[in-house]
């Protein structure tokens, strides 16, 4: 706004007085600026040499007479609109605000160019004289309020000027009233100031005024709102506020839609301001200390008056954003160039160029015709023709192009155009007469000639290049649109792909074109030169068929040879294509453009484009070459996918009524004419004119947009959703697998269209995923049968991928919302940011996800920017448009209360979006907007997008894979876990506070499923990966699987562990790893056994292998220590962690492993002395010394003798032990001793004399199992000290005790039984581990000293010992006697073998076996377990350790199963033979610890091979089915071995192990039935599991033998023993058949064709019998009435009296019908749970089975129907009335086929909906009519047994319509059984 001028300023010298009059005298004021003219000589253009005036435009405003009228350069409607609105609505208008903030933006000092000049010469002739104050011109009402509201500080350079003030105002020091120009202030007037100065400021005192303000009640808000009228603002004005207080119109906050404000100016009204009379007193006061004083009067206060609002803290729509644009032609109407001057330079240059070009080429020509030669430019076609050569075709097109582009091309002369075409003419018709296909049986001459004619070819490309670039000019010179030559250019571009790409693009290197491939490669740049023409002319003619009409027969070529580039198929490899595959892409993206434009075009050809799309993916390729379309984020996807979601974007455009040259849609030029006209309808039709219609009437604006924008977004929403049902309906039908693609192809789109769902270039995406996700969700929540578990699997899958790109939409938005703030800290960043947030936590207002500055606006401002350089764009920019106004009218129906403003801003933007529907460039022609980042407008589309129905659906997406985890069916849990994990992968927030999703997962990892389980053990590693806080709650499920019968699972379970062990500082989780780990050790699996020995190593040792010796790194080791301590306590792992360390003092990390042990060791030693603590987690010197003593088994090298004598006072107290605790001490400390005693040399000799003094003084007093540990110690003492006496005098005086006080003939007392206990003990001790024979003199001579008389001897010690000892072991002494001798026996026997071939001994031990007494078997029994193990053991000693004293060579090892193997085999296989079969009969009779002792001994007897394989072979696999696990176990690891070295042998005794293991189960386990339930496992399993070594051929051989076990003589059922038993042996390899795991089709096939032969053959005499003995069914009645006989009916004849057959014989035919039921409930259930049908098994020969493969069972079908089935039939047996329905029943079977009848019905439960026909349903005859509910024939026989009518049994069903299966009119008569069924 121009600043008033003083008078005193004068007028630019030279330049004459302005040229309006100016007032005459002293008050005259200048109240115009300089116009042009005046001000220029006073610039620095007057420079400029030679100037002129035009190289500047004229100023456009001001009112010097040179200019023109500001009014007639602004259009005044908007500014008229505006002063309408500050009348009507005051300032409380949101569109005042926002111009009103827009305009001071713009009037900021900061924004106005400032400009300095000299200061005029000061009139000083009256300076007395005050001059007149400004006169305030009349204002409109927005001037007035923005010249009121608006301080723009300006400096009048004169020397008297005061201090700046805001538009002319006064400072402080001279106050003048409001919106008056300052006076000017002489210097004769400033005295007088200076004396009024106190005055002034007793004035300024006494006016201080109070504000006294009167807060309005509800009442009075509800009086003034409906009583206010439009009217200037009343109130008093504050004289004493300062200019620096005037307050600056704020935005205002955004009301809520359910609150109301009052009206400013009504509150403005009740407000009053009383000036305060104040005293002198007062007003001295007033100035130390001045205020405004509010004074409230004392009224009544209600508080039900006043109204309650509550602000919600949501994001301002910011209001500086857009801006209205000045229409170019209210500027400049004769520009037809453009803006600037150098776009008009430009144009001009391109014209002229483009005439010379033309001139040349004409001039060319005739030189051409007069010579009859060609030149660079023309060639020759005759005499009387030329065309232009192929590098002026380039030129002509660059030059006409870039006219076209500059607006130019229009002025170019029309006959110059005409003749160019005739030229361009001539080559489309030269080419015409070219053969130029490629044809397979090319020679290399062939293609030569070929090659010859492409210059031609690629003249004639260009031609018609040329040709149509000028049709695409948007001329209107008919002359110039030919249809001879767009068809002439069509035909030679469909010859060109045809005849050339086509074939090149399927060219390979077979041996029939290898030559041709070969010869064509060789001109590899040539062919692709043409590639690259005949590329650019079709993307030439996608442009033209948008600009102007095209009969339909080009529109139909150009699809069809569209739809054929799109789907060629390219080689795979770059080496096996003729040229570089990219060209081929190239082809198939300008294809993608054509088909789009032909879309968008012809709304009727929409349908038959997609059908030739979809029906086309087949040949979609599906590796590496599927995503080949790149987009703006580098992101690749399927070209396929990118048209999809083009074609749906295009469907939401408006289509054109009729084609205007010059104009596109989709793919139009960028540079069109502004007067474009509307694409549907004319603004006539419309009842909404202007913005300002749309706000007064927007319920008409409203609908009118709707009108408009439904069917678009209706369109594009049938569209998607004919895409979607097509591809997910043969996905349906089609497996990953399978031949058919599009499982995969829909995998492959999903992929595709969630990797565009952020990316604002492709919003069909979100359309496309959201419309299947409404069908995935359909196909969960279909719980018919028709819904398949596949189908199931298949949702949730899609549904997880789905879900996982929502959710990291939502962290792309979080993460982009939080930054936003501070890279892109604008109003529009902030917006954006702050809308984000709301819409994350669902709390934003639907109006600011729709303002006309939101995020729509935001993501079109941003497209728009781009779309000049990628005017793809356009379908992207349209389907936003018309989501947008969708959006509108939702919200604005959806509004609960009417808001007048809302409403009005709503009607305005209905206008707005409407305009943008039907011109896609309104928007940018009208308004201006802020730049937009890409930051901002991903995060605006994204922002919309949260908004989408498809966002919204995230929470019931995250339900339904919850809820699937509980699913029934095994499959669709694990798949709804994998689900579940891509979610987490992208969101680990639900895992946060009480969530559901932790539950589920825990529970998962219990579930019967092995896959189910394993699935939710990585759902748990990546919980704690993403939560660590969740590994104390998770750790004890991830333990619990370490015993998972699984081994995946056990594996992964061991993995995880590991990883939470080395993150978790919590000394009770890691102890609970470890002890799981180490009881791994000892699995079944060998890689399970490894991976918990590697893991223990890595999480025990490992982290000390650095070798420090820090202070940290020794409070480590003492943790650690504490830690094992800890952990040997709570499990029994002693014996499993010495296996553990011996092996890795075996492996390559030794030596390291030694070192980390010693300090081990060294540390637990400091805690050998501490006492008992109540803490646990505290160790206590006895958990040391256990723990130590293992360490001391595994390697007794850690140890020193320094550490031994810290250990002496514990061996001085094994005589004074008191309690359990003192015993555990001393066996520990007596074990370390054992262990580390043989290191020490002769040197410590005092040592080692006094540690066997304490020793030798506790052997009579300790128990068995320290004394065990004491005398081994005693003798390696002995042997260091070489000094044996002692041993040899303890063992006399021992066998001297018994021999002088006990006599074997007669039984023994109380005391001398102890007394025989102890010696016994001692001898049998010594005997074990001492070697006395060197002593054997002294032994004697001690005897001797005892019992004079004694005459016995012996060649050795050994033997003295057993004989006398074995006498005691004979029937006439006590119990406790003969097990003391006989154990003594043994431990003398397992160091001496060879008393065990003494007839004495084995005799003994035969009786002993004899008279079956338990204590006495398990003697022997451990005697000879030892012995065996002790064998074993000798076998494996290496060569690297030798004997204790040194002196022997250590033995090589040798194979035990090779006889002679060591120095008492024959001792080992003799005593194995002997006692074997009384070791059987004790592994078989019981399943407790005397039954495994005896399974130990056979194992080690199998191991050793010391028996031939077929005598433990069966015993064994009867064990592995025993209930006790460790029986189980080892029985089945002796099985794996046997069958792996003998599977001959083994396998011919399988037939009599299932009659034992049959036997076993019954008589010892308890249980006949051959499976166990909850879960259905077979007791047969694994045997089965030790079969999968073998052949699949080997399998369905045994498989065959077991249904042979079950084939039956009706004759041997006679006996009722037989009898039941042949039942329960039939039913218990039945169920076993029932529940077993087969690996291979062929072995489920087999299976099920051996129990149908088997009851067929067997079935029908016994059928024929049971008709005719219990039902009387003869061929007599029969005869008498056939009717009834074939159809069943039981009417038809009287029903005879069903005889009363004999009990005997009615169980007899009894069984046989139960066994051969349960056989048919076996064969159903089989074919129900792999999905067999009921028809023919297919034969190995046919190809259409693949019998190798693995099986699928159908997750619908379990084991619970055929287990109720076959208990019922069981008990068959039970009454008269049972037996009678059971003979029935399987007669009904043999008769009726019910698995036909209802087909139906059973494949749908075999298959849980999935198709399950019968492979016999092809041959089916089509003319049978429907059968009266029979089914088909089995066997002849008549009527139904009884005569009645016949009922069906329990599981049947009721009969469904539809055709049977075909039968044999032939076969029915005669009866005969149709055998090819089975």
């Amino acid at each position: 706004m121009a600043s008033p001028r003083p008078s005193s300023q004068k007028a630019p010298p030279g330049t004459g007085k302005p040229g309006n009059n100016r007032p005459s005298g002293s008050d005259a004021v200048f109240t115009r600026p300089f116009a042009f003219h005046e001000a220029l000589p006073y610039t620095s253009f007057t420079s400029i040499i030679p100037f002129d005036s035009s190289v500047l435009p004229a100023p456009s405003i001001g009112s010097a007479s040179p200019a023109p009228s500001l009014q007639d350069l602004t259009p005044r409607n908007d500014f008229d609109f505006l002063n309408r609105e500050v009348l009507e609505k005051g300032a409380s208008s949101k569109l005042v605000q926002q111009t009103f903030s827009q305009v001071q933006r713009l009037i900021e000092r900061g924004n106005i160019t400032e400009f300095k000049f000299k200061t005029a010469p000061k009139n000083t002739s009256d300076s007395s004289k005050t001059k007149a104050p400004l006169k305030t011109p009349g204002l409109a009402p927005f001037s007035k309020m923005l010249y009121d509201q608006s301080a723009i500080p300006f400096r009048y350079p004169t020397p008297d000027t005061a201090s700046a003030t805001p538009n002319g105002q006064l400072g402080t020091e001279a106050r003048v009233p409001n919106k008056q120009s300052a006076p000017t202030v002489s210097k004769a007037s400033a005295s007088k100031q200076a004396k009024n100065v106190q005055k002034n400021k007793q004035a300024h005192a006494q006016n201080l005024a109070s504000l006294e303000i009167v807060l309005p009640t509800k009442s009075q808000l509800e009086q003034a709102a409906a009583g206010f009228k439009p009217s200037p603002r009343s109130g008093t004005s504050v004289a004493s506020a300062s200019p620096k207080n005037t307050p600056q119109p704020q935005p205002r906050k955004k009301t809520p839609s359910n609150l109301v404000s009052p009206r400013p100016e009504a509150i403005e009204d009740s407000i009053t301001v009383t000036p305060v009379k104040t005293t002198p007193q007062a007003v001295s006061g007033s100035q130390k200390k001045s205020g405004i004083a509010v004074e409230l009067p004392q009224v009544p206060f209600d508080k039900s008056q006043f109204l309650a609002v509550a602000v919600p803290d949501e994001p301002e729509e910011p209001v500086n954003l857009s801006t209205r644009k000045r229409k170019r032609a209210d500027i400049d109407d004769d520009d037809i160039y453009g803006e600037s001057l150098g776009l008009r330079q430009r144009a001009d240059a391109a014209f002229r160029e483009l005439r010379a070009f033309l001139q040349g080429i004409f001039e060319a020509e005739q030189a051409a015709l007069r010579s009859e030669m060609s030149n660079d430019s023309i060639t020759l076609i005759n005499e009387k023709e030329a065309t232009l050569t192929s590098a002026a075709q380039s030129k002509a097109q660059t030059l006409l192009g870039k006219t076209i582009t500059l607006n130019c091309f229009r002025n170019a002369p029309l006959e110059d155009l005409l003749r160019l075409f005739r030229l361009s003419e001539s080559a489309l018709k030269l080419a015409e007469s070219l053969d130029i296909k490629i044809e397979e049986s090319w020679t290399r001459g062939d293609v030569e000639q070929w090659v010859e004619q492409l210059p031609t070819l690629e003249t004639a490309l260009r031609a018609a290049r040329t040709s149509l670039r000028m049709m695409c000019g948007g001329r209107g010179d008919k002359q110039l649109y030919s249809e001879d030559v767009i068809d002439r250019s069509l035909n030679l571009f469909k010859r060109v792909v045809e005849g050339i790409v086509m074939p090149v693009a399927e060219l390979r290197t077979a041996d029939s074109t290898a030559q041709l491939f070969k010869d064509l490669s060789s001109y590899k740049k040539k062919i692709a030169s043409l590639f690259n023409d005949a590329q650019k002319l079709f993307s030439l003619m996608a442009t033209l068929i948008g600009q102007i009409d095209v009969n339909d027969t080009v529109s139909n070529t150009l699809e069809f040879i569209a739809s054929r580039l799109i789907f060629i198929e390219t080689a795979h490899a770059e080496r096996e294509s003729v040229i570089d595959t990219q060209k081929f892409d190239g082809f198939r993206l300008v294809a993608m453009d054509m088909l789009s434009q032909i879309f968008l075009l012809n709304p009727s050809q929409r349908r038959g484009i997609f059908d030739e799309i979809l029906t086309s993916l087949e040949k979609l390729p599906l590796g590496k070459r599927a995503r080949t379309f790149k987009l703006v984020d580098g992101t690749s996807i399927q070209p396929v996918s990118a048209l999809m979601m083009r074609l749906v974007q295009t469907s939401a455009g408006q289509v054109k009524d009729g084609k205007l040259k010059g104009h596109s849609t989709v793919l139009g030029d960028d540079d069109e004419e502004d007067d474009e006209e509307p694409l549907v309808g004319k603004p006539g039709s419309y009842t909404i004119r202007d913005e300002r219609d749309g706000a007064a009437q927007h319920s008409t604006a409203i609908q009118e947009l709707s009108a408009l924008a439904g069917p678009l977004i209706d369109t594009a929403r049938l569209n998607a959703s004919y895409v979607v049902n097509y591809i997910v309906n043969r996905a349906l039908k089609s497996t990953k697998s399978g031949d058919e693609p599009y499982r995969n192809l829909l995998d492959l789109f999903v992929e595709d269209f969630t990797s565009c769902l952020d990316n604002p270039d492709w919003p069909g995406a979100g359309l496309l995923l959201m419309i299947l996700t409404s069908r995935m969700f359909t196909l969960v929540d279909d719980n018919n049968k028709a819904s398949t578990v596949t189908a199931k699997n298949m949702a949730l899958e899609l549904l997880g991928v789905i879900g996982a790109a929502i959710s990291k939409l939502r962290a792309h938005v979080r993460k982009t919302a939080n930054a936003m703030d501070t890279r892109d800290a604008d109003d529009l960043g902030r917006f954006l940011s702050d809308l984000a947030c709301a819409a994350l936590d669902f709390q934003h207002q639907p109006d600011n996800m729709v303002a006309w500055t939101g995020p729509y606006r935001a993501t079109l401002e941003y497209l728009e920017s781009r779309f000049s350089e990628d005017q793809h764009l356009g379908s992207a920019i349209t389907f936003l448009i018309s989501d947008w106004s969708h959006k509108v009218c939702f919200e604005y129906e959806a509004a609960r209360e009417d808001v007048d403003e809302r409403d009005e801003e709503y009607g305005r933007l209905a206008y707005r979006l409407r305009e943008m529907i039907q011109d896609r460039r309104w928007l940018s022609k009208e308004f201006s907007f802020k730049e937009v980042s890409s930051n901002q407008a991903k995060l605006a589309y994204s922002v919309s997008l949260l908004g989408s129905q498809l966002c919204r659906s995230f929470d019931r997406i995250l339900r339904i894979l919850l809820t699937s985890t509980g699913s029934d069916q095994p499959t669709v849990r694990s798949k709804s876990l994998k689900s579940i994990n891509q979610v987490l992968d992208t969101d680990p927030s639900i895992l946060d506070g009480e969530s559901v999703v932790i539950q589920l997962i825990l529970r998962c990892t219990n579930d019967s499923s092995t896959q189910v389980r394993d699935s939710a053990l990585g759902l748990i590693g990546k919980c704690i990966g993403m939560r660590p806080k969740l590994e104390d709650k998770m750790v004890g499920m991830v333990v619990d699987r370490f015993i998972d019968t699984g081994l995946g699972v056990r594996k992964r379970a061991m993995k995880l562990a590991k990883d939470i062990y080395i993150r978790n500082h919590n000394k009770a989780v890691k102890s609970a790893i470890a002890n799981g780990l180490l009881h791994r050790v000892q699995d079944p699996e060998e890689s399970v056994r490894d991976l918990a020995r590697q893991v223990i190593e890595e999480i025990w040792f490992s982290p000390f292998y650095s070798g420090e010796s820090s202070a940290e790194t020794k409070t480590s080791i003492a943790e650690h220590v504490a830690l094992m301590i800890h952990t040997v306590n709570q499990g029994n792992v002693a014996n499993v962690l010495d296996k553990v360390l011996q092996g890795l003092f075996a492996s390559k990390t030794s030596h390291a492993s030694l070192e980390v042990c010693r300090k081990l060791v060294s540390s637990m030693f400091d805690l050998v002395d501490k006492v008992e603590s109540n803490d646990p987690t505290v160790p206590s010197g006895r958990s040391a010394l256990q723990v130590l003593m293992i360490f001391a088994k595994a390697e007794p090298a850690l140890f020193t003798f320094e550490q031994l004598r810290l250990l002496m006072p514990h061996i001085e107290s094994i005589k004074s032990i008191k309690s359990s605790d003192d015993l555990a001490v001393s066996r520990a400390v007596v074990v370390i001793y054992r262990r580390v005693l043989p290191q020490l040399s002769s040197a410590h000799g005092q040592f080692l004399q006094t540690v066997r003094g304490h020793l030798q003084s506790t052997l009579s007093k300790v128990g068995r199992a320290l004394l065990d540990d004491i005398v081994p110690c005693l003798w390696i003492i002995s042997t260091l000290l070489k000094d044996y006496t002692s041993m040899a005098l303890v063992t006399g005086s021992s066998l001297a005790g018994i021999l002088g006080k006990m006599n074997p003939k007669t039984a023994l007392a109380e005391t001398p039984t102890r007394q025989f206990e102890r010696y016994s003990l001692i001898i049998g001790m010594v005997g074990k581990h001492c070697d006395l024979d060197g002593e054997l003199e002294r032994v004697k001579q001690r005897i001797k000293q005892g019992v004079p008389k004694w005459t016995g001897g012996g060649s050795n010690v050994s033997e003295i010992m057993v004989q006398v000892l074995l006498p005691f072991a004979g029937q006439a002494q006590p119990l406790d006697v003969r097990k003391a001798a006989l154990d003594s026996v043994g431990l003398v026997c397992q160091s001496w073998p060879r008393n065990y071939a003494s007839a004495r001994v084995y005799t003994t031990f035969q009786q002993v076996f004899e008279s079956e007494v338990a204590v006495l078997e398990n003697m022997v029994l451990r005697s000879l377990k030892e012995f065996l193990f002790l064998e074993e053991k000798r076998s494996e000693q290496t060569s690297e350790k030798p004997p204790i004293n040194g002196a022997s060579k250590p033995e090589k090892k040798r194979e035990l199963t090779v006889m002679g193997g060591t120095n008492y085999d024959d001792v080992a296989s003799g005593t194995a033979r002997r006692f074997l079969a009384s070791i059987i009969r004790i592994a078989k009779a019981t399943q407790d610890e005397h039954a495994f002792l005896a399974v130990e001994v056979l194992a080690s007897i199998n191991r050793q091979g010391l028996t031939h394989p077929k005598e433990t072979g069966v015993t064994f696999i009867t064990l592995e089915t025993s209930t006790n696990p460790r029986i189980s176990e080892l029985a089945f690891l002796e099985h794996k071995a046997l069958h792996a070295k003998h599977e001959t042998v083994i396998e011919r005794e399988y037939p009599s192990a299932l009659k034992e293991v049959y036997a076993y189960q019954r008589d010892i386990v308890k249980d006949a039935r051959g499976a166990t339930a909850n879960p259905f496992v077979p007791k047969l399993n694994l045997m089965m599991e030790v079969l999968k070594i073998s052949k699949s051929k080997n399998r369905q051989k045994f498989l065959e033998k077991l249904c042979n076990q079950i084939d039956f003589d009706l004759v041997k059922l006679e006996k009722p023993d037989e009898r039941t038993q042949h039942v329960q042996y039939s039913c218990f390899l039945a169920d076993n058949l029932a529940f077993f795991e087969y690996l291979t089709v062929g072995e489920v096939y087999s299976t099920v064709a051996f129990l149908e032969k088997l009851v067929t053959s067997t079935g029908a005499n016994v059928a024929q019998v049971i008709e005719s003995e219990v039902f009387q069914v003869r061929m007599d009645a029969i005869d008498a009435n056939p009717v009834a006989a074939t159809t069943g009916d039981a009417e038809a004849q009287p029903a005879p009296t069903v005889p009363d057959v004999e009990l005997k014989r009615l169980q007899q035919l009894t069984a046989a019908s139960m066994i051969l039921l349960i056989l048919w409930e076996v064969r159903s259930h089989l074919r129900r749970l792999y999905g067999m049908g009921t028809g023919r098994i297919p034969k190995p020969k046919d190809k259409s089975k693949d019998l190798s493969k693995a099986p699928v069972k159908a997750a619908s079908v379990t084991g619970d129907k055929i287990w109720e089935e076959v208990s019922k039939i069981m008990t068959s047996l039970g009454s008269r009335e049972l037996m009678m329905e059971t003979c029935k029943a399987f007669v009904e079977l043999m008769n009726v086929d019910k698995d036909f009848v209802l087909q139906e019905d059973d494949d749908d439960d075999m298959n849980g909906g999935e198709d399950g026909n019968s492979p016999l349903e092809d041959d089916e005859d089509e003319d049978e009519k429907p059968s009266a509910g029979r089914g088909r024939k089995r066997k002849a026989g008549g009527a139904t047994p009884g005569g009645r009518k016949k009922r069906a049994r329990s599981t049947s069903q009721p009969r469904k319509r539809g055709r049977p299966r075909k039968q044999s009119l032939e076969a029915d008569a005669d009866g005969e059984v149709d055998e090819e069924y089975f």
